[in-house]
This record gives C-alpha cells, sequence and structure tokens, in this order.
C-alpha cells in the first residue's frame, strides 16, 4: 500500500476480547484435561463454544474487517495473493480469512464432540453423552482427542504465519492488541459496528454458555 499513512482503528474491541479471551480458555482446557480437573474442562468446553457462537455471529454483524464477507475471497484470490504476497485491504488477506474459517470449524467440532464425550471410567461426561451409548460416547471421546491434535496443527501454522509476517516486516500481534494499525491517508477506515449487534452477540455467547447448567447436565 501507498503512503502516506495514518494510524486507525482496524480491530475493534469486541474482535480483540474473543482473540485473547480464546487463546486463555484453549490453555486452560489443554490444562484442565491434563491434569484431570474434567469439570473445569468441561467448562472451558462450554466457554469456547459461547466464544466461537459470538465469532460466528459478529462474523455477519460485527465491525467490517471481522465480517466474513470481508476477508472470505475465491480461491482464485487465494491464488493471486499467495503468488504475489501483495494485498490492498486492511484486516485479514485472503488465505489469513481461509484460515480463521478453519479455525471456527475445528472449534466447533471440537466442542461438538466434547459435548458427547465420556471419561475412561464413564464417571464424568458430556452433557449429551446420555443420548448415545456408552460404547459410541467412547469412540466419540477418542475423536475429541485427534481433532484436539488437529486443532494443534492448525495453531502451530497460525503462529507461524504470524511469525513469518513478522520478519517480513509487518506488525500482526500489536494491532491485536491496541486495534490501531497504518494504513494510506487516502484508505477508507474500516466501519465498527454498533452496539446493539454487540449486545446481542454477547446475550447469544451467554446463552451458549449457560444452556448446559440451565438443562441440569
Amino acid at each position: 500500500m501507498r503512503g502516506p499513512f495514518h494510524r486507525v482503528k482496524v480491530w475493534d474491541a469486541p474482535t480483540r476480547f474473543f482473540h485473547w479471551l480464546l487463546v486463555l480458555a484453549m490453555l486452560f482446557s489443554w490444562w484442565s484435561e491434563r491434569t484431570d480437573r474434567i469439570g473445569w474442562h468441561k467448562l472451558s468446553g462450554y466457554t469456547i463454544g459461547a466464544l466461537v457462537a459470538f465469532r460466528i455471529f459478529w462474523g455477519f454483524f460485527g465491525a467490517e474487517t471481522s465480517r466474513f464477507s470481508d476477508f472470505v475471497k475465491s480461491p482464485g484470490s487465494v491464488m493471486r495473493y499467495v503468488e504475489s504476497g501483495a494485498w490492498k485491504q486492511v484486516g485479514h488477506n485472503p488465505l489469513g480469512g481461509y484460515s480463521v474459517v478453519a479455525m471456527l470449524a475445528a472449534l466447533l467440532l471440537q466442542v461438538g464432540l466434547g459435548l458427547f464425550s465420556i471419561d475412561q471410567d464413564g464417571l464424568e461426561s458430556g452433557p449429551l453423552a446420555y443420548l448415545i451409548s456408552p460404547r459410541s460416547a467412547h469412540l466419540v471421546t477418542q475423536f475429541h482427542g485427534l481433532a484436539f491434535d488437529a486443532l494443534l496443527a492448525l495453531i502451530a501454522l497460525h503462529i507461524g504465519a504470524v511469525g513469518l509476517h513478522t520478519l517480513q516486516g509487518s506488525t500482526l500481534v500489536k494491532p491485536m492488541i491496541d486495534g490501531m494499525a497504518a494504513i494510506p491517508i487516502d484508505a477508507k477506515p474500516p466501519r465498527m459496528a454498533s452496539r446493539k449487534a454487540l449486545l446481542v452477540g454477547v446475550m447469544l455467547g451467554l446463552a451458549v454458555l449457560l444452556a448446559p447448567f440451565l438443562l441440569g447436565r
């Protein structure tokens, strides 16, 4: 992009909070599973589910740079980006957009499998495990573990891409902290979302978080 540049908000606060809360929730989920704190692990799973539900909603009604329509491009756009390495928009590039979709899909799969999972002793289970047989629940639990390995691979690719962009001189981490980035002075700053949309998104996330407790499972 050509200069001169000025600094504007490119990432809204809800998107940034989602990003870092998800990082913490994923770390906590890993820790609680490794230390056999299944109750805490279930809570972290519900939290991740709530965050993903909010992010999907925000992908349609959030700030411009957070919307799927802004960064989910055609395969041809992805190939042109890979070949040229140039992208004139703020926000996610086409390849990064596909990465976001893949990550959300993997998280949905991981949380969904967790709802039907059961521990080895059959003492702790997901809130929907009672709907299937114990044998099926144990099979789902195995897939739950495999899905986590796939999720780790996606996370590693994401971190690697951020590191590569950093080596090339692009700062991706700081804008996800303060929301600000430099864009050409003649470029139009991205539109932010309304407070009403944020309220609806938060209420949706809370509903997903509280649903297992309200159902008594």
